[in-house]
């Protein structure tokens, strides 16, 4: 059987209309006529011997179950032939281009800059651009192609979803200045059963840090939830309760210039590792395995190794 000879442009005009879920947006885009990605796109199933999109009259395209899978994978390499002339051009010379990551949303203000900053440092002339959201949103945006990797903590990933460690979050308890067991240094979840509890809940982290809880022995009693870090920690001061976080910022002082204390848990309990995300059996483009080099040696610095 012959192989199949298609060419670079009718992929991404295939990739364009698959994308966009219609043939005069992909042009628009692409800056071409409607009737060259149509004819593309047709050549291109032609030549694999199977249909890739769908058409519908009025109501756009839809990707056939093989179109589907053909696009995945057309994704990364579409991504490799770009980094290939940018490889050409810089033969000899630094890295560059662009790279997006994605970054879970507690995670920005503490990890996210010394990651950039180090790989700035090495490699000047990577551009990088951040989408920071929750955890789930961040899988999606792994597997859709819209960032290549994804900082993140380590749990609940996906069979389908590599990663490396770039640092550990150990959780502790947060409690106001001016609480019974402020003075302490280190305590039991047990001591905290019949005090109130501010969650801090985004999707899966709210759930982490109740099973946590309940790991002691007791199931909390949740006076208030926040999806927002900082707000956790002001109604701590005030004396709304107690919370769990595992992140630790620099000052004590919240935004409403409330005093918090931190406190260390005597139980056994398991730190979370940051991690960097990415795709299982899918090729990072050398930008991206720069930055994952660069951060691998960032997190080394920290821990003092």
């Amino acid at each position: 059987m012959a192989e199949p000879s298609f060419t670079l442009t009718q992929l991404r005009y295939f990739a364009a209309a698959a994308e966009l879920g219609s043939m005069t947006a992909a042009s628009r885009q692409l800056v071409v006529s409607q009737s060259a990605v149509s004819t593309a796109v047709a050549q291109l199933e032609k030549e694999l011997g199977v249909q890739l999109l769908l058409r519908h009259h009025a109501r756009g395209l839809t990707l056939t179950a093989a179109g589907e899978e053909f696009y995945r994978e057309l994704r990364s390499y579409l991504v490799h032939t770009s980094e290939l002339v940018e490889v050409a051009r810089s033969a000899g010379q630094a890295l560059v281009g662009d790279l997006t990551i994605g970054c879970f949303t507690t995670l920005g203000p503490f990890e996210l800059p010394r990651l950039l900053a180090a790989c700035e440092q090495e490699h000047p002339g990577i551009h990088v651009s951040v989408l920071e959201d929750e955890h789930a949103a961040l899988k999606h945006a792994l597997r859709s192609g819209r960032c290549e990797l994804a900082l993140m903590y380590g749990y609940d990933l996906d069979d389908d979803i590599d990663h490396v460690r770039v640092g550990v979050a150990a959780p502790y308890v947060l409690v106001g200045k001016g609480h019974r067991l402020a003075r302490r240094k280190k305590i039991a979840l047990a001591e905290l059963e019949k005090e109130p509890m501010v969650l801090l809940d985004l999707p899966h982290s709210g759930q982490y840090f109740e099973r946590l809880v309940e790991s002691a022995g007791f199931r909390p009693e949740i006076r208030h939830r926040s999806a927002g870090f900082e707000t956790v920690r002001a109604m701590v001061a005030n004396g709304q309760g107690w919370s769990v976080l595992n992140q630790r910022p620099a000052s004590s002082t919240t935004y409403d210039g409330a005093e918090i204390v931190t406190l260390e848990i005597s139980d056994p309990v398991e730190p979370l590792e940051v991690v960097l995300a990415s795709m299982k059996g899918v090729r990072l483009t050398a930008r991206a395995q720069a930055f994952v080099r660069s951060s691998g040696r960032a997190a080394r610095r920290r821990e003092g190794r």
